[in-house]
């Protein structure tokens, strides 16, 4: 039904999909999804959830692989890489998704209560990555943790991913590529090298 239900919203959209189209594409009756899942609101916030996290479990972000292997790592090129990776994995199927919550969140008012609380819960996350990144000693000393979660919030956010891999074709991994570049130019203090 999630496989169903993603496909649906992301090609029709979030108004033009009905519970009675994601059931039959699913093969299951009408009854079976609101038994299973809900209305169609909890459906998308579940939908949500699965490309967030790759199962259909809701995995903590500071339990994903990618987000362990940056808050292990010495050094901040070493934190912007590796958070990278896991963000062009990411990306690939939660972009297509989050745009249909944030588009369905000005019409629907379920959906705009789910769009706030992802928008919180990504600006939580991106102020830990920046105070991860703080440690290191590496960040420009002129950028405070709120700016860098900011510049890292906009650059990671599924809109820029659109831009440059959807509607300009970068392929998933010159995006990464440009990521880390960025990030390192923008957010790394050069103190007489590189950083």
């Amino acid at each position: 039904m999630l496989a169903s239900a993603r496909e649906l919203f992301v090609t029709k959209g979030y108004v033009a999909t009905t519970i009675a189209d994601i059931a039959r594409h699913a093969r299951v009756a009408v009854d079976t999804v609101y038994a299973t899942v809900g209305r169609k609101p909890a459906l998308l916030r579940e939908v949500l959830e699965s490309a967030l996290s790759g199962t259909d479990a809701v995995v903590p972000a500071e339990q994903r692989d990618y987000v362990k292997r940056s808050q292990q790592a010495a050094r901040a090129t070493d934190k912007i890489t590796a958070y990278v990776e896991g963000l062009v994995r990411l990306q690939s199927r939660l972009a297509p998704v989050f745009l249909v919550v944030r588009d369905a969140s000005g019409i629907d008012p379920d959906s705009a209560v789910e769009w706030t609380r992802i928008a919180e819960r990504r600006a939580r996350n991106m102020r830990m990555f920046a105070a991860d990144l703080r440690t290191t000693g590496e960040l420009r000393d002129d950028l405070s943790d709120a700016e860098v979660a900011d510049i890292i919030w906009s650059m990671n956010g599924p809109e820029y991913w659109r831009l440059l891999v959807v509607d300009r074709g970068w392929p998933p991994e010159r995006f990464g590529t440009h990521l880390v570049d960025a990030w390192t130019r923008i957010l790394l203090s050069w103190r007489g090298g590189s950083p």
